[in-house]
Parts: structure tokens; C-alpha cells; sequence
């Protein structure tokens, strides 16, 4: 399927893997990339040294395209730009909208430019900046989320950019897919049925946490950093919803020690991409500090399996998995299903 997604990334089907932290690592992208879809690596969690011997590590397994995810508002962004240049990766992912003058970077230097928005106006945003395509998350996609529902952001953005829009919040198989480009999208982004596969390295006892959630089971709370986060309903995101405030700035300082440690990262650069978070995303200080949650949480969750410490974050198709395909098995099924979708909607019979 020739999408103008697969032109501009020269992936063989219009799929993007999503660059979630702790779980989008070299397995889960170069197997992503090589059942011909768009892996994206999660970098946030990495240090820079990390970061390339990540990417190393997965073109060694594939020689197929494949994408990194960065922090535009992190103190070294110049120093990963510098390292996915210097790799020859071919795509850069953004969490949030980055500059005009890392996009200009990025793009002289080759590399295709996709950051991930939430709203029509940051799209435009960023396509007058130079971005060579988006992504556009609505509400029903996992981790840090916003309010409107896919089906209304989709439309808005692709009628308002002139650069492919790839969409993301909800899709899990191959009626999403064409129900995407229905919509006037480039492809899907999936990040919850990615995380459930064969080859993520998600514990296997949290997996089997996610398979057996219903659609119920998926809530958004703002105890974990101060801002909407999408994850599953555990024990522990219903103690933080009860917990006051002095807990849960005391619990942030804590993690926020365990994430410098894990990362290398200088308490000074903390202070810094902290600055430049508040600025960004118009944050108190407050929210700053409670944000220190986020990493250290997933990674309790969805590396050590610890749901009693940590939080799953999911999209709320959690609740309509039941398995474990490989990449390939789930791409392969993904674009078999479109394409009989496509062919019976062909033929008049829509259902």
C-alpha cells in the first residue's frame, strides 16, 4: 500500500510503531521495521551514549528504515540531533513541537521530520515551521493525552496542513487503518498494540494485565505528573488519586534522583529542560516537579513489572486486544484486513 507516508519514509506499509518510553527499544523497533512498518525509538530514557549504541544495535538487526523519537525541550536535543545525523537515521520524532531551527537542522541534514501533536494550531504550527509530516493524537491514545476524540481531531488537521497527517488514539487493525485514510490520513500510529506483541520486552505478567482490562479499565488521571495521562485503572492509580499534594511533590523529588541516576543527567540539565518544560507547556512549577513522576513510574511498571510502584499507561483499545502477535503477524493481519475492507466496501457491501 503506496501511501504518502511510505513515500516520504520508505517504509513498505503505512504503519508507524510509536516511540513509547521504556518499551520501544532496539527488539520492538527492528522488528517493527522489518515487518515493513515504521519503528521509532524511545530515546528519553536513554542517555546520549545509550541513545547511539541503541541505534547501532538496531541497524544491526535491520537494514530497513526506522526513526528516533527525541525531547525537543531537553537540554542535549543539539547533542541527539548530532548523534541520529551522524547514524543516518531517517526520521525524527517529536514528543513536542520542536523549533524551527532543530526542524531546519534535522532537515538539512537529510532526515525527515514528524513531530506528534494534540491540537489543529500546534500542526499548523510546525508545518510552517518545515515539518515534513505529523502526527495527530486524539484522546483515546495512551500515555499523555488531550480531550478532543480522534475521529474530530483528524479531520480538523488534515483540512488545515498540506503535509501528510498520520493518525494516532485508537487504532489496533486494519479497519482503523482504512477508516484513517477515509479521514484523508497517510497512515495510522499505534503504540498500545505494539506494546503487545511478541517481541516487546514488556513483562509478560503486565502483559497479561492489558489483556485482561476492558475499555472501562483505561482511565486518565493528573496524579501522576499534573497533566492528563492515560493508563490503565491499578490499585496504585487509585491510591494517587486519594493522595494530597505534599506526597506526591515528595514522591517527585524522589523519582526525580532515581531518573537522574538511571539517565546520567546533571542536576543542573534537569533545571534547564525543567525551564524550558514550563515555558513549553505553560506549567507551574508545581506540575514541573510532579512531571519527575512520569519516567521512573513507567519504568517500575513496564520493566521491573512492578504495578504496585508503577503505572501502565494504554490507550484505551487496551480493551479490545486478546493476543500476542509477532510484528510481523500483526502487520501482515493489519494490512490483510484492510485490504478486504477495502475490497468489500468496493464492491457496495459495507458491512
Amino acid at each position: 500500500m503506496t501511501t504518502a507516508l511510505t513515500e516520504l519514509t520508505g517504509v513498505r506499509y503505512p504503519i508507524v510503531q510509536t516511540g513509547m518510553g521504556w518499551v520501544a527499544g532496539p527488539r520492538l523497533v527492528s522488528a517493527t521495521a522489518e515487518a515493513g512498518a515504521l519503528g521509532i525509538l524511545a530515546s528519553a530514557t536513554m542517555s546520549a551514549e545509550r541513545l547511539r549504541a541503541a541505534v547501532r544495535e538496531v541497524a544491526a538487526r535491520t537494514d530497513r528504515p526506522f526513526g528516533v523519537n527525541l525531547r525537543a525541550d531537553a537540554g542535549d536535543a543539539a547533542e541527539r540531533v548530532r548523534i541520529i545525523v551522524e547514524e543516518g537515521v531517517r526520521v525524527a520524532s517529536f514528543a513536542l513541537a520542536p523549533s524551527r531551527e532543530l526542524i531546519a537542522r534535522l532537515k538539512d541534514a537529510g532526515v525527515v521530520v514528524i513531530p506528534t501533536v494534540g491540537a489543529r494550531r500546534h500542526a499548523e504550527k510546525v508545518a510552517a515551521w518545515g515539518a515534513d509530516a505529523v502526527v495527530v493524537q486524539g484522546a483515546e491514545g495512551g500515555g499523555h493525552t488531550g480531550e478532543v476524540a480522534t475521529t474530530v481531531l483528524l479531520p480538523q488537521v488534515v483540512d488545515a496542513v498540506d503535509i501528510p497527517v498520520v493518525a494516532a488514539g485508537g487504532f489496533h487493525d486494519g479497519r482503523g487503518l482504512v477508516a484513517a485514510l477515509a479521514f484523508g490520513a497517510a497512515g495510522v500510529a499505534m503504540g498500545t498494540r505494539f506494546l503487545l506483541t511478541s517481541d516487546s520486552t514488556v513483562p509478560a505478567a503486565v502483559k497479561a494485565r492489558y489483556l485482561a482490562a476492558s475499555v472501562r479499565d483505561v482511565t486518565v488521571t493528573r496524579k501522576v505528573d499534573g497533566l492528563p495521562h492515560r493508563m490503565l485503572r491499578t490499585d496504585l492509580v487509585a491510591a494517587l488519586e486519594r493522595s494530597g499534594r505534599p506526597a506526591a511533590l515528595l514522591r517527585s523529588v524522589r523519582h526525580a534522583a532515581a531518573f537522574r541516576k538511571q539517565t546520567g543527567t546533571g542536576w543542573a540539565r534537569m533545571v534547564r529542560d525543567g525551564l524550558a518544560m514550563k515555558r513549553g507547556a505553560e506549567l507551574t512549577w508545581g506540575q514541573v516537579l510532579l512531571a519527575a513522576n512520569t519516567p521512573m513510574m513507567l519504568r517500575a511498571g513496564l520493566v521491573e513489572g512492578r504495578t504496585d510502584a508503577g503505572v501502565l499507561a494504554s490507550g484505551q483499545v487496551a480493551g479490545l486486544i486478546g493476543d500476542l502477535p509477532s510484528c510481523a503477524e500483526l502487520v501482515d493481519r493489519v494490512m490483510a484486513e484492510a485490504a478486504a475492507t477495502l475490497a468489500r466496501l468496493g464492491a457496495g457491501h459495507p458491512a
